[in-house]
């Protein structure tokens, strides 16, 4: 079986290099722009710094801003009717994963209307067109939603998130800028930059990965690592090595796929809303914990990455704990709490743990899990 490697047609990157969009858009001869974006990014004069220079340079566009934090099956159905409305040829999706996934799946179902029907296009969908064109423009440092195969979307009516792969859904252009990413709070910063760190650790302990997605992965381990305690500070170098760091992470998860902790985040924003960052990185100690034994000696390099001293005198045990520390560290330092307590009512525990086991990413795991050991994982992380 061969290994596959699919990542956007062109980014650039580096603080001001949305200014790159205006060659983009007139080099490839498009005409008018459906616009993605929240509304706080719309308040906050966010989105305006890229629908200012379309104005600059007399481009035509369309706003849709439709879109919930965690978004839902209604927001991309009517998305779908907006851009038909609009007579726009092409997507600018501006915003963390919620914003580029509903523009995925937008423009996946404009191209395959078979899939109108939003909920069929979970799993790994058959489409055949490649989707409506998408420039995408992340406003945070996590998700790295602009250069992945997947978005996920919540089906409100079944309490759940559908995890839809597709690789006809990968936006052709990217454009990581810095500077598009530095409004963030600094709760934002801290939940977004974990998840970007845990898209690396489960892309890079998957039952997938090869050398190449490993080199994504340790790379953006490292840059995370250093970067975060610092981008939460507002440090300006912080955001632009975290913009890099997570882009990479999902250079390589996109590839290779993902395992548990998202399998387990999941269930808790399309239960509670629970913020999608600060979900995985309650979970990704506990997890890496119970996943320590399928991972031959990754875990060290998983540390050396991390910044832990001595690493090659440690035996298994000890590089194994080491890793798992050093995330649970970083994230206590950056002020994600520590338990799901407050977050998961003990009542809804068979629902999260069957949502958790029916997720598509659950079968990248490198530990094959039972409905037990999850339902315990959750258990664990209540205490």
């Amino acid at each position: 079986m061969s290994n596959r490697i699919i990542l956007n047609e062109r980014s650039y990157h580096k603080a001001g290099c949305i200014q790159e969009i205006v060659n983009e858009i007139k080099a490839r001869g498009f005409k008018k722009a459906f616009v993605c974006t929240d509304p706080d990014l719309v308040k906050f004069n966010i989105s305006a710094r890229v629908t200012n220079l379309l104005d600059e340079h007399n481009l035509k566009y369309v706003m849709f801003t439709d879109i919930k934090a965690n978004p839902t099956i209604e927001n991309v159905k009517n998305g779908v009717e907006a851009f038909k409305q609009s007579k726009a040829d092409y997507i600018i999706a501006i915003g963390g994963g919620s914003s580029i996934d509903t523009a995925k799946a937008i423009g996946i179902i404009l191209t395959n209307p078979k899939f109108k029907n939003v909920r069929s296009l979970e799993g790994l969908a058959p489409t055949k067109n490649p989707c409506v064109p998408i420039m995408a423009i992340p406003t945070t440092a996590g998700t790295a939603a602009e250069v992945t195969i997947n978005y996920v979307i919540t089906d409100v009516a079944k309490n759940r998130k559908m995890v839809c792969v597709d690789p006809n859904c990968l936006p052709i252009v990217a454009f990581v800028d810095s500077e598009m990413m530095e409004s963030m709070p600094k709760s934002l910063t801290a939940a977004t930059g974990m998840d970007a760190l845990t898209h690396a650790i489960e892309g890079y302990i998957t039952k997938g990965a090869w050398e190449m997605s490993d080199m994504f992965h340790l790379k953006a381990i490292e840059i995370i690592s250093r970067s975060l305690r610092k981008a939460v500070k507002n440090n300006k170098k912080a955001y632009e090595d975290m913009a890099l760091g997570q882009y990479l992470a999902g250079m390589g998860f996109s590839n290779v796929g993902l395992g548990i902790v998202h399998s387990m985040a999941h269930p808790l924003g399309a239960l509670y809303d629970t913020p999608h960052g600060i979900a995985n990185a309650i979970i990704l100690p506990t997890v890496m914990k119970y996943n320590a034994s399928a991972t031959g000696s990754k875990y060290r390099e998983i540390a050396r990455a991390m910044g832990v001293k001595d690493v090659d005198a440690m035996n298994q045990k000890q590089y194994r704990k080491a890793a798992c520390d050093a995330v649970r560290q970083l994230a206590m330092d950056v002020g994600i709490p520590t338990t799901l307590k407050g977050i998961v009512n003990i009542e809804d525990l068979d629902f999260l743990t069957q949502s958790a086991m029916d997720d598509a990413c659950r079968p990248g795991n490198p530990k094959d899990p039972t409905f037990e050991d999850i339902k315990n994982l959750y258990l664990e992380l209540l205490k």
